[in-house]
Formats: C-alpha cells, sequence, structure tokens
C-alpha cells in the first residue's frame, strides 16, 4: 500500500479492548478507563521513533448514542488522560458509520469502518506514515484484516491461552498493549535491555 505518501512507521491502536476497558457503546466521557501499562507502552514506543495513532470504529454514532461532538469530548479526555502520565497520541480517527444500523447519512457502506482502509489512508496522507513499516494493534478480528489490506504487520490482543488453541492464527497474540510493544520493539531489534 505504500505510494509514497510518507516513510514514518507508526503503531495503529485499536481503542476500545487495546487503548481503554470494552464497555460496549461507550457514550459517556466518565466511562472512559485506561487499561494497565497503556501510556508506559505509548511512552516506549514513541521513544524508539514510533507514531502512535487510533483508528477506532465508532458505531455509537450511527445508533445515535451520542453525537460526533460527544465523541470528540471522549477523545480529548482520553488524550488528556494519557498526557497526564506523559504518553502522546499523534492523532486519533474514527468512523462515525455503520452499514445496516443508524440513522440518516451514517447508515453506508463507507471506506472507513474496519476493516476498510480509509482511516489508516487518511491518517498516512495527514502525517506522513507508510503503512508497510508498521503495526496495528487491536483485539478484534478485523484490525488484522486491516493490518494485512494496509501492508502492516498485524498484532492481537487477546488471551493467549484461548488464542494459542486456535489452528492456522498468522498473528502474534500478546494478552495487553505492553506485551505488544516489546513485541514490536523485539521485531525491530530495539527491544531494551530488561
Amino acid at each position: 500500500m505504500s505510494d509514497g505518501i510518507g516513510n514514518r512507521r507508526a503503531i495503529f491502536l485499536d481503542r476500545d479492548g487495546t487503548v481503554i476497558r470494552e464497555v460496549g457503546h461507550l457514550h459517556r466521557c466518565d466511562r472512559v478507563e485506561i487499561l494497565a501499562r497503556v501510556p508506559e507502552a505509548i511512552r516506549l514506543l514513541r521513544a524508539r521513533g514510533f507514531c502512535v495513532v487510533v483508528v477506532t470504529n465508532q458505531s455509537a454514532v450511527a445508533r445515535g448514542l451520542l453525537t460526533e461532538e460527544e465523541l470528540g469530548m471522549i477523545h480529548e479526555k482520553l488524550k488528556a488522560r494519557l498526557a497526564q502520565q506523559g504518553a502522546q497520541l499523534d492523532g486519533i480517527y474514527y468512523c462515525p458509520h455503520h452499514p445496516t444500523e443508524g440513522k440518516g447519512t451514517y447508515q453506508c457502506n463507507c471506506d472507513c469502518r474496519k476493516p476498510n482502509t480509509g482511516m489508516i489512508v487518511k491518517a498516512a496522507a495527514e502525517l506522513g506514515l507508510d503503512p508497510s513499516r508498521s503495526y496495528v494493534v487491536g483485539d478484534q478480528a478485523s484490525d488484522m484484516v486491516l493490518a494485512d489490506r494496509v501492508g502492516a504487520k498485524g498484532v492481537r490482543i487477546a488471551d493467549p491461552g484461548i488464542e494459542r488453541g486456535r489452528a492456522g492464527s498468522q498473528y502474534p497474540v500478546v494478552a495487553d498493549l505492553w506485551q505488544a510493544a516489546r513485541w514490536i520493539l523485539d521485531d525491530q531489534g530495539q527491544l531494551p535491555e530488561s
């Protein structure tokens, strides 16, 4: 997928279940709970030269559970809480659509809903990123399909014991973002000494 957009490496993170606790269709700021060691993982990845970008399907907008403005407030709260712990995101990209659920123009087949590539294409253009030098980290199969479609490497967050039992998994399986960060740095030959 690399077409000269940029040459910076990135970590594209799913939001729910990867950065923050999965609570169903999150629609209130007070339900934002950053998962353990996430700020530490983001700091480590950025220190090793990666941009860190969230790409997230947010059909709660299409379903009328919150507005895009309210979603923006949730993302500002997330960024502020991460910043309090010294962790910065380079961007948050979201898809507010759903192909079958939703109201008005939000009910559509779009190019941004994962596993479609629109969010990463936009982030790559705006931030000068090269998806083929990057990683997608998430807890859903759609995140791994997205990684394949943009030519990135996928890292799956799941219970490793359960995932190891599934035949044919081509993605590394880790328990959380901290372990994903360490796997990525090891893959890059940049893992710091313990």
